[in-house]
């Protein structure tokens, strides 16, 4: 019977940790907001950190054979086959995202970002004099997609790039095939060049499938920039790796990324991303089969304790985007749950203007500790009512 990599440590050797996770909030809080994994390291990930630390291989990083171990998993994962030689190394996605953009864009150009969104990507393209354009999804009974139809006419606005989270953070929806074809086409229309931040890849779930944007059969794809790193998927992100991969006409593109970049990658992050696509697969497998049943669990205590929110069911990553809105307690209910509950999520606002009355839970922890989230919020909802 596979094991659960959530179900590892109890809540005393959690609170041990020294990350945001465990450090943001006092201990009364249950912390259920930013993106990491309450799991210990994949055993081959440890060995391979444990042998640098014993070989005191801490100097600087190279991508050493990251990148083929990564064209190894895209080709085995998704029947991507890309070109080892033509893959960099960043230090993290978002830090990728922000070197492409500067290489393929100027100052002024506009952005077109779809909200609710990933909130670095709004600041950062703010950052670097980018003009962001947010696209919103639409909402319907089986979840959220993509609106076409608006897409062509912020494209058609004169629209330079397309920033595409896919899957997607915070909603967790897979974009089919289709969808991205069609993304594909508008781009090829409207001469619009797209980045995809496919950072949660691994985590999708069963019964959908990713694509990856580049390796669709089109112009824009093969002119695309795909940002991806096992951090999400593994645990990793303080560990300091990702890898800009391009499309067949975008490697100059990529190839123009800063020597100086690479070298603010984590050494340990190259390690530990290596062992994770090369020999990190079972463990990844027990860790789906674990949020799998985590995200079913949300749907069920959400339908007996809090009803009036707003959940479908995520196709990838384990982030719940909840729709708070029919609750009454404003454009951040998750300041009422942790005022009121003493559990911490995910503001809404922070995702754009989209995710006014949202807020996002984490639910990569341990079962008891998703039923206690829930738990609390349906409590910290009673004394607001009461208030």
């Amino acid at each position: 019977m596979p094991s659960n990599p959530l179900t590892a440590y109890e809540l005393t050797d959690l609170r041990e940790r020294r990350s945001v996770k465990w450090r943001e909030y006092p201990p009364d809080v249950l912390p259920m907001f930013v993106a990491e994994m309450d799991t210990p390291l994949a055993e081959p990930i440890a060995a391979a950190l444990t042998g640098a630390i014993a070989r005191g291989d801490t100097g600087y990083a190279a991508a050493g054979r990251l990148p083929e171990a990564f064209a190894d998993f895209a080709a085995d994962r998704y029947g991507w086959r890309t070109a080892p030689d033509a893959i960099r190394l960043v230090p993290d996605v978002m830090y990728g995202v922000r070197e492409v953009m500067t290489i393929i864009s100027e100052p002024g150009d506009r952005v077109v970002v779809n909200t609710p969104g990933y909130p670095p990507f709004f600041y950062w393209l703010e950052r670097i004099g980018r003009q962001v354009v947010r696209n919103p999804l639409v909402s319907g009974p089986d979840g959220f997609r993509l609106d076409l139809d608006r897409l062509e006419r912020d494209f058609a606005a004169g629209a330079r790039a397309y920033l595409l989270c896919s899957p997607h953070n915070p909603t967790g929806r897979v974009f089919t095939r289709e969808e991205l074809l069609a993304v594909a086409a508008l781009a090829d229309r409207y001469d619009v060049r797209v980045v995809a931040d496919e950072i949660h890849a691994p985590l999708t779930h069963p019964g959908a499938r990713h694509i990856p944007f580049a390796s669709l059969d089109a112009p824009a794809a093969a002119r695309a920039i795909v940002v991806a790193s096992a951090s999400k998927a593994w645990n990793l992100p303080g560990l300091k790796a990702a890898l800009a991969v391009p499309g067949p006409d975008a490697r100059a593109d990529v190839a123009a990324i800063h020597a100086e970049v690479s070298e603010a990658a984590g050494l340990f992050g190259v390690i530990a991303s290596e062992a994770a696509f090369t020999h990190g697969r079972p463990w990844l497998a027990d860790l789906i089969g674990a949020l799998d049943a985590n995200r079913q669990l949300v749907g069920e205590l959400l339908a007996d304790h809090l009803p009036d929110i707003g959940y479908h069911l995520p196709q990838a990553t384990y982030l719940a985007w909840l729709d708070c809105r029919a609750l009454g307690l404003g454009d951040d209910p998750a300041q009422a749950f942790l005022r009121d509950g003493r559990v911490a999520l995910a503001a809404g606002p922070t995702f754009g203007e989209a995710g006014y009355g949202f807020a996002r839970l984490n639910f990569a922890t341990a079962p008891d500790r998703v039923t206690e989230a829930v738990r609390r919020m349906a409590a910290a909802l009673d004394r607001a009512g009461a208030r």
